[in-house]
């Protein structure tokens, strides 16, 4: 049986679906879109998993831990986690592993997922590989709604290719606001996040902000309400229209 609930027990029939905001949980796969140029794509896979262990009723993490698995392409691109940078909550839980080809990198995150103590499971790997194809993603899908464990896979570089992935996110960097004390200090990182691909929710455009207490969201001034399109075309695709 399925760990996580089914789309037909999270959406009704004829209703608008809702629309994605921190503390919902997250699908149990995940896929970030993002440069390999900035580190946007992991930082918003981080910064979804907290938000997602923080918004299950207290301390998810309890003593579990977090796996982080890189084919050699992107560590090259971007390097081994930065243990000191890394949220306070996960700097001591991280069990990072090398894979030197994406079919690797591919093996290690199922047994990651298929191993109930992790916390969460957080893959990247580079570009359109030809073994990350619709049936690897599908166990990829299948292995995490059964046992339980969320998958944020970071995709450097790739194009939107077919996937069974439950959520999809383009993600780049976007403007901090400016720090209330010292105005010539980095402000708190934030990201353009587009959810593109959704199963149960209204796809959308946020700036996201983690300030390391919370996960903050907020529509953008100019992206378009695709929830309003999805009620007027009534819960059919436009293309259907």
């Amino acid at each position: 049986m399925s760990a996580f609930p089914t789309a037909a027990q999270l959406s009704l029939p004829g209703k608008q679906a809702s629309r994605w905001s921190p503390g919902l949980p997250c699908a149990p796969h995940n896929e970030v879109f993002a440069s390999a140029d900035e580190g946007s794509g992991v930082a918003v896979a981080l910064a979804l998993a907290l938000d997602g262990l923080r918004g299950q009723g207290g301390d998810r993490l309890g003593d579990r831990s977090l796996l982080w698995v890189q084919d050699a392409t992107s560590l090259r691109l971007n390097g081994r986690p930065y243990r000191a940078g890394l949220p306070p909550e996960l700097r001591n839980r991280v069990i990072h592993v090398l894979a030197p080809k994406p079919e690797d990198a591919l093996f290690a995150l199922e047994e990651g997922i298929r191993c109930r103590d992790m916390a969460c499971v957080i893959g990247e790997i580079a570009g359109n590989p030809k073994t990350l194809d619709f049936t690897a993603s599908r166990r990829l899908t299948l292995a995490a709604e059964r046992y339980g464990v969320r998958l944020f896979l970071v995709r450097h570089d790739a194009k939107r290719d077919l996937s069974s992935a439950r959520m999809r996110w383009q993600v780049r960097s976007a403007a901090s606001l400016p720090p209330g004390w010292n105005t010539a200090a980095p402000g708190t990182p934030a990201w353009h996040a587009e959810l593109f691909r959704a199963r149960t929710l209204a796809t959308g455009e946020w700036i996201l902000r983690d300030d390391g207490k919370g996960l903050a969201a907020e529509r953008p001034s100019t992206a378009p309400d695709h929830g309003d399109l999805a009620a007027a075309a009534g819960g059919r695709s436009l293309a259907a229209c």
